[in-house]
């Protein structure tokens, strides 16, 4: 596969996007070939805008349904995304599309990454886990989505599957032995969102900060890092450290 040929990107052809992006909420159910990903996202027209014209990024998925405010529509389906029109008010978006990490040889988006990077073949994806990689446009490659770094917008997160430990942006707010719920409240860019879900071993410890709260820290990494821990979780703690009184 040839990479694509650099584009040049010039400032003076910015415009912003014509809605913001007021929350999204999206529910994975994972399977290797046929990952199902539902999202649910509120958006607003943009003040700062004058072009409404509602696109959304999507690229090697497959759109299954999709609807406004509750009504089932038909968006115009391209290689880059989708376009479709929409109310002149705030409204929501909901969609569900199919994609397949385990095919996923861009290694963008949602991806399936052998357990043993040193022993595994690519093509065995026993004991694989699930990763994202959506910067710097990944996550067109998970959902349709403004996949642009000046859109940004709280995340909350739900992962269905078999997988022992279902990792997400944020704080955990719920789980349960085939789901876990997390939520991010700071708004965020597409291309800092992060999933990953597989077998992998708990590193936790705790730090205090200036002002006397204390802050759960986890490290989670493949059966066999264990002993890269303890050195990750100190450098973890120096620099939060560092920047609290830099």
């Amino acid at each position: 596969m040839k990479d694509a040929a650099p584009q040049t990107i010039y400032l003076r052809d910015y415009t912003p996007f014509g809605f913001t992006v007021e929350d999204v909420h999206l529910t994975f159910r994972l399977a290797p070939k046929a990952t199902r990903v539902v999202s649910r996202i509120r958006f607003s027209p943009n003040p700062a805008a004058t072009d409404r014209t509602f696109f959304l990024h999507g690229e090697d998925m497959t759109l299954i349904w999709a609807r406004i405010d509750g009504e089932d529509v038909s968006p115009q389906i391209t290689e880059r995304g989708l376009t479709c029109d929409v109310p002149e008010g705030p409204f929501i978006w909901e969609a569900e599309v199919e994609i397949s990490p385990a095919t996923n040889s861009a290694l963008e988006g949602l991806y399936m990454s052998p357990l043993d990077l040193e022993g595994a073949k690519s093509e065995d994806k026993s004991g694989a886990i699930y990763c994202t990689q959506c910067e710097a446009e990944g996550f067109r490659k998970i959902t349709y989505y403004p996949d642009r770094p000046d859109v940004m917008s709280v995340f909350t997160v739900r992962i269905e599957g078999d997988e022992p430990v279902k990792l997400s942006n944020g704080n955990p707010v719920g789980h349960g032995e085939t789901w876990a719920e997390w939520h991010d409240p700071w708004p965020k860019p597409a291309y800092l969102f992060a999933l990953v879900a597989g077998d992998l071993w708990n590193y936790t410890d705790t730090f205090t900060t200036m002002s006397g709260k204390e802050v759960d820290l986890n490290l989670w990494v493949r059966p066999g890092d264990e002993h890269k821990c303890a050195f990750g979780m100190e450098a973890l703690k120096k620099s939060m450290k560092w920047d609290e009184e830099v």
